[in-house]
Protein backbone atom coordinates (compact mmCIF):
# COMPACT_ATOMS: atom_id res chain seq x y z
CA UNK A 1 0.00 0.00 0.00
CA UNK A 2 2.84 2.35 0.77
CA UNK A 3 4.36 1.62 -2.61
CA UNK A 4 1.10 2.53 -4.33
CA UNK A 5 1.00 5.94 -2.60
CA UNK A 6 4.65 6.51 -3.51
CA UNK A 7 4.02 5.92 -7.21
CA UNK A 8 1.01 8.22 -7.20
CA UNK A 9 2.98 11.06 -5.64
CA UNK A 10 5.82 10.54 -8.14
CA UNK A 11 3.41 10.73 -11.11
CA UNK A 12 1.87 13.96 -9.82
CA UNK A 13 5.20 15.69 -9.06
CA UNK A 14 7.14 14.75 -12.27
CA UNK A 15 5.35 17.25 -14.62
CA UNK A 16 6.20 20.08 -12.24
CA UNK A 17 9.91 19.21 -11.92
CA UNK A 18 10.70 18.44 -15.60
CA UNK A 19 10.40 22.02 -17.06
CA UNK A 20 13.00 23.38 -14.66
CA UNK A 21 16.18 22.38 -16.58
CA UNK A 22 14.64 23.47 -19.88
CA UNK A 23 13.99 26.94 -18.55
CA UNK A 24 17.54 27.10 -17.22
CA UNK A 25 18.94 26.18 -20.64
CA UNK A 26 16.89 28.83 -22.38
CA UNK A 27 17.96 31.43 -19.84
CA UNK A 28 21.66 30.65 -20.38
CA UNK A 29 21.17 30.84 -24.12
CA UNK A 30 19.73 34.33 -23.79
CA UNK A 31 22.69 35.36 -21.67
CA UNK A 32 25.10 34.06 -24.33
CA UNK A 33 23.29 36.01 -27.03
CA UNK A 34 23.56 39.19 -24.97
CA UNK A 35 27.34 38.73 -24.77
CA UNK A 36 27.75 39.14 -28.54
CA UNK A 37 30.27 41.99 -29.14
CA UNK A 38 28.83 45.19 -30.56
CA UNK A 39 30.75 47.99 -32.23
CA UNK A 40 29.70 51.41 -30.96
CA UNK A 41 29.84 54.31 -33.40
CA UNK A 42 28.50 57.58 -32.01
CA UNK A 43 25.18 57.24 -30.20
CA UNK A 44 23.83 54.13 -31.92
CA UNK A 45 24.96 50.52 -31.80
CA UNK A 46 25.60 48.71 -35.07
CA UNK A 47 26.71 45.15 -35.52
CA UNK A 48 29.98 44.43 -37.32
CA UNK A 49 29.59 44.88 -41.07
CA UNK A 50 30.11 41.93 -43.32
CA UNK A 51 31.32 42.14 -46.89
CA UNK A 52 28.13 40.77 -48.40
CA UNK A 53 30.15 38.17 -50.28
CA UNK A 54 29.03 34.56 -49.73
CA UNK A 55 30.86 32.44 -47.20
CA UNK A 56 32.96 29.59 -48.54
CA UNK A 57 31.38 26.20 -48.15
CA UNK A 58 33.15 22.86 -48.19
CA UNK A 59 31.90 22.29 -51.72
CA UNK A 60 33.26 25.66 -52.87
CA UNK A 61 36.65 24.93 -51.33
CA UNK A 62 36.74 21.51 -52.95
CA UNK A 63 35.87 23.00 -56.34
CA UNK A 64 38.59 25.59 -55.96
CA UNK A 65 41.13 22.86 -55.24
CA UNK A 66 40.03 20.91 -58.31
CA UNK A 67 40.19 23.99 -60.52
CA UNK A 68 43.74 24.74 -59.37
CA UNK A 69 46.06 23.93 -62.24
CA UNK A 70 49.34 22.29 -61.29
CA UNK A 71 52.11 23.63 -63.51
CA UNK A 72 55.15 22.47 -61.53
CA UNK A 73 55.82 19.54 -63.90
CA UNK A 74 55.18 21.41 -67.14
CA UNK A 75 57.69 20.69 -69.93
CA UNK A 76 57.41 24.22 -71.31
CA UNK A 77 56.39 27.35 -69.41
CA UNK A 78 56.85 31.09 -69.74
CA UNK A 79 55.99 33.54 -66.94
CA UNK A 80 54.72 36.95 -68.08
CA UNK A 81 53.84 40.12 -66.18
CA UNK A 82 51.13 42.40 -67.56
CA UNK A 83 49.77 45.78 -66.56
CA UNK A 84 46.01 46.27 -66.79
CA UNK A 85 45.01 49.90 -67.25
CA UNK A 86 41.59 50.57 -65.72
CA UNK A 87 41.07 53.66 -67.87
CA UNK A 88 40.70 51.52 -70.99
CA UNK A 89 37.17 50.71 -72.03
CA UNK A 90 37.84 46.97 -72.27
CA UNK A 91 38.92 46.87 -68.61
CA UNK A 92 36.01 49.01 -67.33
CA UNK A 93 34.03 46.02 -65.92
CA UNK A 94 36.80 45.53 -63.34
CA UNK A 95 36.73 49.20 -62.29
CA UNK A 96 33.04 50.17 -62.21
CA UNK A 97 31.06 50.74 -60.08
CA UNK A 98 33.57 52.71 -58.02
CA UNK A 99 31.24 52.54 -55.00
CA UNK A 100 29.17 49.41 -54.22
CA UNK A 101 25.84 49.66 -55.99
CA UNK A 102 22.97 47.15 -55.78
CA UNK A 103 25.18 44.43 -54.28
CA UNK A 104 27.71 44.94 -57.06
CA UNK A 105 31.34 45.78 -56.27
CA UNK A 106 34.41 46.24 -58.37
CA UNK A 107 37.54 44.16 -57.96
CA UNK A 108 39.36 46.31 -55.40
CA UNK A 109 36.28 46.82 -53.23
CA UNK A 110 35.90 43.04 -52.98
CA UNK A 111 39.58 42.59 -52.11
CA UNK A 112 39.52 45.39 -49.50
CA UNK A 113 36.45 44.10 -47.70
CA UNK A 114 37.70 40.51 -47.62
CA UNK A 115 41.06 41.61 -46.22
CA UNK A 116 39.40 43.78 -43.56
CA UNK A 117 37.48 40.71 -42.36
CA UNK A 118 40.60 38.54 -42.33
CA UNK A 119 39.43 36.24 -45.13
CA UNK A 120 42.33 36.99 -47.49
CA UNK A 121 46.07 36.85 -46.93
CA UNK A 122 48.22 39.31 -48.88
CA UNK A 123 51.99 39.39 -49.22
CA UNK A 124 54.52 42.19 -49.29
CA UNK A 125 55.31 43.82 -52.61
CA UNK A 126 59.03 43.55 -53.40
CA UNK A 127 60.23 45.06 -56.65
CA UNK A 128 61.37 42.21 -58.86
CA UNK A 129 60.50 39.31 -56.56
CA UNK A 130 57.33 37.72 -55.21
CA UNK A 131 57.66 35.58 -52.10
CA UNK A 132 54.50 33.96 -50.78
CA UNK A 133 55.51 32.71 -47.32
CA UNK A 134 54.73 33.52 -43.70
CA UNK A 135 57.63 35.93 -43.35
CA UNK A 136 56.24 38.28 -46.03
CA UNK A 137 52.59 38.31 -44.93
CA UNK A 138 51.47 41.93 -44.45
CA UNK A 139 49.32 43.25 -41.64
CA UNK A 140 46.13 44.90 -42.87
CA UNK A 141 46.41 47.84 -40.52
CA UNK A 142 50.08 48.62 -40.99
CA UNK A 143 50.69 47.30 -44.48
CA UNK A 144 47.54 48.64 -46.14
CA UNK A 145 45.79 51.34 -44.10
CA UNK A 146 48.83 53.15 -42.72
CA UNK A 147 50.93 52.68 -45.86
CA UNK A 148 48.21 53.99 -48.18
CA UNK A 149 47.09 56.73 -45.73
CA UNK A 150 43.54 55.39 -45.49
CA UNK A 151 41.55 57.05 -42.71
CA UNK A 152 40.04 54.76 -40.06
CA UNK A 153 38.74 54.92 -36.49
CA UNK A 154 39.13 52.58 -33.56
CA UNK A 155 36.00 51.45 -31.73
CA UNK A 156 36.21 49.56 -28.43
CA UNK A 157 34.59 46.13 -28.41
CA UNK A 158 33.22 44.62 -25.21
CA UNK A 159 35.08 41.50 -24.17
CA UNK A 160 37.80 41.87 -26.82
CA UNK A 161 41.39 42.92 -26.37
CA UNK A 162 41.97 44.78 -29.64
CA UNK A 163 39.61 47.55 -30.79
CA UNK A 164 37.66 47.20 -34.02
CA UNK A 165 38.59 49.25 -37.06
CA UNK A 166 35.78 51.37 -38.49
CA UNK A 167 36.28 52.52 -42.09
CA UNK A 168 33.72 54.59 -43.97
CA UNK A 169 32.80 53.55 -47.47
CA UNK A 170 33.88 56.91 -48.87
CA UNK A 171 37.41 56.42 -47.49
CA UNK A 172 38.03 53.19 -49.42
CA UNK A 173 40.33 54.24 -52.34
CA UNK A 174 38.70 52.02 -54.97
CA UNK A 175 38.50 54.96 -57.40
CA UNK A 176 42.26 55.58 -57.11
CA UNK A 177 43.31 52.03 -58.01
CA UNK A 178 43.78 52.70 -61.72
CA UNK A 179 45.96 49.73 -62.63
CA UNK A 180 46.85 46.15 -61.70
CA UNK A 181 49.89 43.97 -62.15
CA UNK A 182 48.95 40.48 -63.30
CA UNK A 183 51.36 37.58 -63.13
CA UNK A 184 50.48 34.70 -65.42
CA UNK A 185 52.11 31.51 -66.68
CA UNK A 186 51.78 30.16 -70.22
CA UNK A 187 52.52 26.45 -70.14
CA UNK A 188 52.14 23.20 -72.04
CA UNK A 189 50.51 20.34 -70.13
CA UNK A 190 52.05 17.18 -71.57
CA UNK A 191 49.65 14.93 -69.63
CA UNK A 192 46.58 16.34 -71.39
CA UNK A 193 48.36 17.81 -74.46
CA UNK A 194 46.87 21.23 -73.73
CA UNK A 195 48.45 24.66 -74.13
CA UNK A 196 46.89 26.88 -71.47
CA UNK A 197 47.47 29.99 -69.34
CA UNK A 198 47.13 30.33 -65.56
CA UNK A 199 46.73 33.57 -63.60
CA UNK A 200 49.12 33.40 -60.64
CA UNK A 201 48.79 36.67 -58.70
CA UNK A 202 47.36 40.21 -58.70
CA UNK A 203 48.82 43.47 -57.43
CA UNK A 204 46.61 46.60 -57.17
CA UNK A 205 48.39 49.90 -57.91
CA UNK A 206 47.23 52.99 -56.04
CA UNK A 207 47.62 56.28 -57.95
CA UNK A 208 47.87 59.46 -55.90
CA UNK A 209 48.38 63.09 -56.91
CA UNK A 210 50.37 65.42 -54.65
CA UNK A 211 53.04 68.09 -54.66
CA UNK A 212 55.45 65.78 -56.47
CA UNK A 213 52.93 65.00 -59.17
CA UNK A 214 51.33 61.66 -59.87
CA UNK A 215 52.75 58.75 -57.90
CA UNK A 216 52.05 55.04 -58.25
CA UNK A 217 52.14 52.78 -55.20
CA UNK A 218 51.92 48.98 -55.65
CA UNK A 219 50.11 47.82 -52.51
CA UNK A 220 50.60 44.06 -52.17
CA UNK A 221 50.64 40.73 -54.00
CA UNK A 222 47.55 38.57 -53.74
CA UNK A 223 47.60 34.94 -54.99
CA UNK A 224 44.75 34.51 -57.43
CA UNK A 225 43.77 31.12 -56.03
CA UNK A 226 42.93 32.76 -52.67
CA UNK A 227 40.43 35.22 -54.14
CA UNK A 228 38.97 33.06 -56.90
CA UNK A 229 36.36 31.28 -54.72
CA UNK A 230 34.86 34.69 -53.80
CA UNK A 231 34.86 36.38 -57.22
CA UNK A 232 33.23 33.43 -58.94
CA UNK A 233 29.96 34.78 -57.50
CA UNK A 234 30.65 38.46 -58.21
CA UNK A 235 28.58 39.37 -61.31
CA UNK A 236 29.69 42.21 -63.57
CA UNK A 237 28.20 43.97 -66.58
CA UNK A 238 30.36 43.73 -69.70
CA UNK A 239 28.31 45.63 -72.28
CA UNK A 240 26.40 48.91 -72.56
CA UNK A 241 23.87 47.30 -74.90
CA UNK A 242 23.21 44.14 -72.89
CA UNK A 243 22.82 45.07 -69.22
CA UNK A 244 22.37 41.47 -68.05
CA UNK A 245 25.18 40.47 -65.71
CA UNK A 246 26.05 37.17 -67.34
CA UNK A 247 29.76 37.18 -66.47
CA UNK A 248 31.72 37.23 -63.22
CA UNK A 249 35.12 38.67 -62.33
CA UNK A 250 36.59 35.18 -62.50
CA UNK A 251 35.24 34.77 -66.04
CA UNK A 252 36.97 38.00 -67.01
CA UNK A 253 40.35 36.58 -66.01
CA UNK A 254 39.76 32.97 -67.01
CA UNK A 255 38.54 33.88 -70.50
CA UNK A 256 41.17 36.60 -70.81
CA UNK A 257 38.68 39.33 -71.65
CA UNK A 258 40.92 42.08 -70.27
CA UNK A 259 43.50 44.12 -72.19
CA UNK A 260 46.97 44.13 -70.62
CA UNK A 261 50.37 45.12 -71.96
CA UNK A 262 53.42 42.98 -71.32
CA UNK A 263 55.84 44.77 -69.01
CA UNK A 264 58.15 41.90 -68.11
CA UNK A 265 59.02 38.30 -68.93
CA UNK A 266 60.82 36.11 -66.43
CA UNK A 267 64.51 36.16 -67.39
CA UNK A 268 67.89 35.37 -65.87
CA UNK A 269 68.85 39.01 -65.29
CA UNK A 270 65.42 39.82 -63.81
CA UNK A 271 65.04 42.97 -65.89
CA UNK A 272 61.88 44.58 -67.20
CA UNK A 273 61.22 45.09 -70.87
CA UNK A 274 61.57 48.84 -70.45
CA UNK A 275 65.14 48.30 -69.23
CA UNK A 276 65.92 46.24 -72.30
CA UNK A 277 64.06 48.53 -74.72
CA UNK A 278 63.98 52.13 -73.43
CA UNK A 279 62.54 53.56 -76.67
CA UNK A 280 58.73 53.42 -77.05
CA UNK A 281 58.88 52.10 -80.61
CA UNK A 282 61.30 49.30 -79.76
CA UNK A 283 59.28 48.45 -76.65
CA UNK A 284 56.08 48.07 -78.69
CA UNK A 285 57.87 45.83 -81.18
CA UNK A 286 59.27 43.67 -78.37
CA UNK A 287 55.84 43.28 -76.78
CA UNK A 288 54.37 42.24 -80.11
CA UNK A 289 57.23 39.80 -80.64
CA UNK A 290 56.46 38.05 -77.35
CA UNK A 291 52.79 37.71 -78.29
CA UNK A 292 53.81 36.26 -81.67
CA UNK A 293 56.16 33.79 -80.00
CA UNK A 294 53.38 32.46 -77.79
CA UNK A 295 51.02 32.10 -80.75
CA UNK A 296 53.69 30.47 -82.92
CA UNK A 297 54.48 27.95 -80.21
CA UNK A 298 50.80 27.11 -79.80
CA UNK A 299 50.33 26.55 -83.52
CA UNK A 300 53.46 24.40 -83.76
CA UNK A 301 52.03 21.92 -81.25
CA UNK A 302 49.12 20.84 -83.41
CA UNK A 303 48.60 19.99 -87.08
CA UNK A 304 47.12 22.90 -89.00
CA UNK A 305 44.83 21.71 -91.85
CA UNK A 306 44.55 23.54 -95.16
CA UNK A 307 41.98 26.31 -94.98
CA UNK A 308 40.73 25.54 -98.50
CA UNK A 309 39.86 21.99 -97.45
CA UNK A 310 38.22 22.89 -94.15
CA UNK A 311 36.17 25.84 -95.40
CA UNK A 312 33.38 24.64 -97.76
CA UNK A 313 33.06 28.05 -99.42
CA UNK A 314 36.75 28.16 -100.24
CA UNK A 315 36.60 24.59 -101.54
CA UNK A 316 33.70 25.44 -103.87
CA UNK A 317 35.50 28.49 -105.21
CA UNK A 318 38.63 26.47 -105.88
CA UNK A 319 36.61 23.76 -107.69
CA UNK A 320 34.86 26.33 -109.88
CA UNK A 321 38.13 28.02 -110.79
CA UNK A 322 39.66 24.67 -111.77
CA UNK A 323 36.63 23.79 -113.89
CA UNK A 324 36.82 27.12 -115.72
CA UNK A 325 40.50 26.61 -116.54
CA UNK A 326 39.88 23.12 -117.81
CA UNK A 327 36.97 24.28 -119.97
CA UNK A 328 38.94 27.21 -121.42
CA UNK A 329 42.11 25.32 -122.36
CA UNK A 330 42.73 21.60 -122.01
CA UNK A 331 45.76 20.73 -120.02
CA UNK A 332 48.98 19.33 -121.44
CA UNK A 333 48.25 15.87 -120.10
CA UNK A 334 44.93 15.81 -121.87
CA UNK A 335 46.65 16.77 -125.13
CA UNK A 336 49.14 13.95 -124.73
CA UNK A 337 46.55 11.33 -123.87
CA UNK A 338 44.14 12.37 -126.62
CA UNK A 339 44.60 9.93 -129.56
CA UNK A 340 45.79 11.52 -132.75
CA UNK A 341 43.70 11.08 -135.90
CA UNK A 342 45.27 8.80 -138.49
CA UNK A 343 46.49 10.65 -141.60
CA UNK A 344 44.32 10.27 -144.64
CA UNK A 345 45.63 7.74 -147.12
CA UNK A 346 46.75 9.03 -150.50
CA UNK A 347 44.35 8.21 -153.26
CA UNK A 348 45.73 5.85 -155.87
CA UNK A 349 45.82 6.86 -159.49
CA UNK A 350 42.66 5.85 -161.27
CA UNK A 351 40.55 6.85 -164.19
CA UNK A 352 39.60 10.52 -164.35
CA UNK A 353 36.33 11.41 -162.71
CA UNK A 354 34.01 13.90 -164.26
CA UNK A 355 33.01 16.91 -162.24
CA UNK A 356 29.46 17.27 -161.08
CA UNK A 357 29.43 20.96 -161.89
CA UNK A 358 30.14 20.24 -165.52
CA UNK A 359 27.17 17.99 -165.66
Amino acid sequence: MKRFYFYCILVLVSPIISPVPLFAQNNTGQQQERRTPVVRTGERETAEKESGLPELTIRAKDMNDRMTQEIGNARWMRVIYREIDMTKEQNAPLYYPVRPLNNTMNLFSSIFRLMSEGKLTAYEYIDGYEVFDDEHVINFREGVLDRAYIYYEEAPVAGAGEPALVINESDVPSADVLAYYVKEAWYFDQNNSVFDVKTLALCPILTTTGDLGEQRLPLFWLPYENIRPYITNSPIMTSDINNAKTFTIDDYFRRRMFDGEIIKTENLLNKTMREYYPEPDSLALAQKAVENQLETFRQSLYWQPDSAQTDPKQAKKAARATARKQAAAPSATQKETQPKAAPAAKAERSAPVRSVRRR
